[in-house]
């Protein structure tokens, strides 16, 4: 019995056994027949993709040149006469750079975030593509690129940025055909100089100058990582549009340099530390030069057109970068002078502040978003203030701490007593300043002011600062603005008198006076800044500025004739120019650049010079497109004045800067400086005309809508204060110079003469001193001085009578 279950059992269990063994394997061969025949599929799949690749694609692959001779296009670019780089203009700013000259961080940044193993590959990252793929998977979506820099180069030069598979396949083939083209270097050299990284920029040295204002060989680490994470996405870690985001992926960039020991601790700890500035809307160059670099490009583009912001033209400018600087340094300081002089205006705006945290972050961000830097002028939102302390958060989060003196202009907006609109309290949108005394309390200038100087032998423009700020206001009052001239115009009518046998000794009373006013008009009486002093010499007269001697000199000469000599001699335009008595106290219309150019004529010695500003065009090949060839005094420039004229108006105008209302360029202490004050009437334009041999400026400063800069303002105050600034600079390291007495002058008595108008022999010794202040005429000498008064002729018997009438009390 037990036999023969056994016998069944083994029979029973040799019939299942076959069975079993047989399911488990149909199930493993079929798994393995599917995924062989996926991978053969893939395979036939492959071969297919790349049979296609190599006989349809290939053979559409566009030609290498755009990069073998790659020639981008290229913004106009401006530079100074030493060579600086002031502005470009451009669809596109680019900065090719050769790859040597990039450096080291910087590439090292961009292959630590792009492409680490970029010397190691053909251009196709195969470990990346794997080590992404995986990524991709674990993260549930695409999460990492796996663009080689190659595979990137061949996308931005050639190709779309559409994601289809076609173009990818054309990215890839691309990159093998350029691998094989192109050195390793050559191919990054392209990718740094060709990439997008936002605010127009194409390029890391472009964007180099667009957010932190440097040359890519200046930057920093902390810099150079910050550019870095730009390729990815500019528009998302745009420093200037994102700063936050910028900074978290420049600190990521900086790890993985770590982590590839591209850098030593040491070097990433003081990056991460590192305080960036970033450049918000303002100047990208060293050199300020917004107002001469947009002439530059007007008068490029009238001539060349949209060409103009793409062939590469080079253009180099007369301006200097030193004396630019200087100029554009003066002009901020006079402007920020005057207006601490006038008082705090108050805060620019006010929001509700949160109490702390990323809400309060975030509404500082919004409150600052719309209040661009001023060059070092930086708006801040208030976080605590009192009347000893104030605590404010800047655009970069960085909190100031201003005290003691930084205080001083906004002292009355800090006191429990100040109004409304005047208050400095939490929440308060202020600007502040960084001083070498600490952190200030300032504000945004309302007036306007001006600065131009040129080289009287030639014309060349050597500083041209249009405004206190082009981005607040692009206005450029030196070209632009018609302004009356005030008493800088009185050299000129003076200059006429000269020719008509006046001289520097001529006396002339400076006394009231009254000419008939036009029909139903009742007479003219002009009036001075001061009591009139009776006679005086010329010299002294235009020392002192004195109007009334100016009105009675142009009535003299002739207004007809004196409006035809200072337009032909001058340049001055006749129908700004206007043939009447207040002419004499610059009633006319002139702008900076014309009076720049006049005073010229008396700094060269008399001829007329045409000031320019632009010395030279090329194009991306360096051919020379325009040169000018400047006129230039004593060799082809016209003359248009009298040497004598020139020699002695220089006396004259330098009696002006050294004992007269322009003594504050002693502070400069040269003996060589001529000059003149002028104010317009309410102090609506403060001027400064003046010049050196070597140099002629004009300082202006106003209100873009006239109004009265202040009844305590003169020339003297506003615009003096801005030349000798610059002049100061300008002039550092020049020889005085005295001008050398030309044929035709002589001398007596220590004063200037034409020689053929001496006294007694044409030369007009005096003026308008039969209405002296003494009401008695005065008798000139031979010499041309006033001789001295004659005593009075007495009557004794009218003496007799009024003593007796005294005695009774009579008058």
């Amino acid at each position: 019995m037990s036999s023969t279950k056994k016998t069944q059992q083994d029979t029973n269990k040799s019939r299942s056994s076959p069975a079993g063994k047989n399911g488990k394997g149909s199930v493993a061969h079929a798994l393995l027949l599917t995924i062989g025949g996926l991978v053969l599929a893939g395979v036939v799949i492959a071969g297919l993709l790349v049979t296609y690749a190599l006989v349809v694609m290939t053979p559409q692959l566009p030609a290498l040149d755009a990069i073998t001779d790659y020639r981008p296009k290229v913004p106009l670019r401006i530079y100074t006469a030493d060579h600086v780089l002031i502005g470009e203009f451009g669809e596109e700013r680019r900065s090719l750079v050769k790859l040597d000259d990039i450096p080291a961080d910087m590439k090292n940044a961009v292959l630590a975030i792009e492409d680490a193993r970029f010397y190691q590959h053909g251009g196709i990252d195969v470990i990346g593509i794997l080590r992404a793929g995986v990524a991709d998977i674990l993260h549930g979506g695409a999460s990492q690129g796996a663009s080689t820099i190659t595979m990137q180069v061949a996308r931005n030069v050639f190709l779309s940025s559409e994601k289809t598979y076609s173009r990818k396949i054309y990215e890839i083939l691309l990159a093998y055909k350029i691998e094989t083209a192109l050195s390793k270097d050559q191919i990054l050299e392209v990718y740094m100089n060709q990439i997008y990284l936002g605010q127009r920029s194409f390029g890391f040295a472009a964007a180099a100058r667009t957010y932190f204002g440097k040359d890519l060989k200046d930057i920093t680490l902390a810099q150079a990582a910050m550019l870095a994470g730009l390729p990815k996405a500019p528009s998302a870690y745009n420093p200037v549009v994102n700063p936050k985001r910028a900074r978290i992926r420049q600190e990521y960039i900086l790890k993985r340099m770590r982590d590839l020991e591209f850098i030593t601790k040491e070097q990433y700890d003081q990056a991460l530390a590192e305080d960036i500035q970033v450049k918000t809307k303002g100047n990208n160059y060293s050199v300020h030069a917004e107002y001469a670099i947009e002439m530059v490009r007007q008068m490029l583009y009238a001539q060349f057109k949209e060409d103009t912001y793409t062939r590469g033209l080079s253009v180099i400018t007369t301006l200097n970068a030193a004396d630019q600087q200087a100029a554009y340094d003066a002009v901020r300081k006079g402007v920020m002078d005057y207006d601490r002089r006038h008082g705090y205006r108050g805060p620019e705006a006010a929001i509700e502040l949160p109490a702390g945290g990323d809400e309060r972050d975030q509404a500082i961000e919004d409150a600052l978003q719309d209040k661009p830097d001023n060059d070092d002028i930086l708006p801040a939102v208030v976080l605590s203030a009192d009347p000893k302390q104030v605590q404010a958060m800047l655009r970069n989060d960085t909190v100031v701490t201003i005290s003691g003196e930084g205080l001083r202009l906004a002292a009355s907006a800090l006191s429990t007593k100040a109004g409304k609109n005047l208050k400095i309290q939490k929440g308060s949108v202020i600007r502040v300043i960084n001083t070498a005394k600490g952190w200030q309390i300032t504000q945004l200038p309302q007036v306007e002011a001006t600065m131009v100087s040129l080289t009287p032998q030639t014309g060349a423009i050597r500083s041209l600062v249009g405004g206190f700020d082009f981005n607040q206001n692009k206005f450029n009052h030196v070209t632009q603005a018609w302004r009356q001239p005030g008493s800088t115009f009185k050299p000129f009518i003076y200059s006429a008198a000269l020719e008509k046998g006046f001289g520097p000794a001529s006396i002339i009373n400076d006394a009231p006076v009254s000419f008939p006013g036009a029909p139903g008009q009742g007479p003219w009486e002009p009036k001075d800044d001061d009591q009139p002093d009776g006679p005086m010499p010329l010299r002294t007269a235009l020392q002192r500025s004195k109007n009334l001697v100016s009105i009675r000199l142009l009535d003299a000469i002739g207004v007809k004739y004196a409006q035809e000599f200072v337009t032909s001699h001058f340049g001055f335009d006749l129908d700004k120019t206007p043939p009447y008595l207040p002419l004499a106290l610059g009633a006319g219309q002139v702008t900076p650049l014309q009076l720049v150019g006049a005073y010229a004529v008396l700094a060269n010695g008399g001829y007329r010079v045409n000031p320019y500003l632009i010395s030279q065009v090329t194009d991306s090949r360096g051919a020379v497109l325009t040169k000018v060839e400047p006129q230039v005094a004593g060799q082809n420039a016209t003359r248009v004045l009298d040497a004598r004229n020139s020699y002695i108006m220089t006396s004259l105008l330098q009696s002006v800067a050294q004992r007269g209302t322009g003594a504050g360029t002693n502070i400069l202490r040269r003996s060589d400086l001529a000059g003149k004050t002028g104010t317009t009437n309410d102090a609506f334009d403060g001027w400064f005309a003046g010049y050196q041999n070597s140099l002629v400026a004009v300082a202006w400063m106003g209100y873009d809508q006239p109004k009265s800069l202040g009844s305590r303002e003169f020339g003297a105050q506003l615009a003096l204060p801005i030349w000798t600034e610059y002049m100061g600079r300008a002039l550092r390291g020049v020889p005085e110079y005295q001008m050398p007495v030309p044929a035709g002058v002589t001398t007596i008595n220590n004063e200037f003469y034409f020689d053929n108008f001496t006294p007694g022999n044409g030369f007009i010794a005096s003026l308008g001193l039969g209405a002296g202040a003494s009401g008695a005429p005065v008798e000139i000498g031979p010499d041309g001085t006033p001789l001295p008064a004659p005593a009075p002729q007495t009557n004794p018997q009218e003496d007799e009578k009024q003593n007796i009438l005294k005695l009774f009390g009579g008058h």
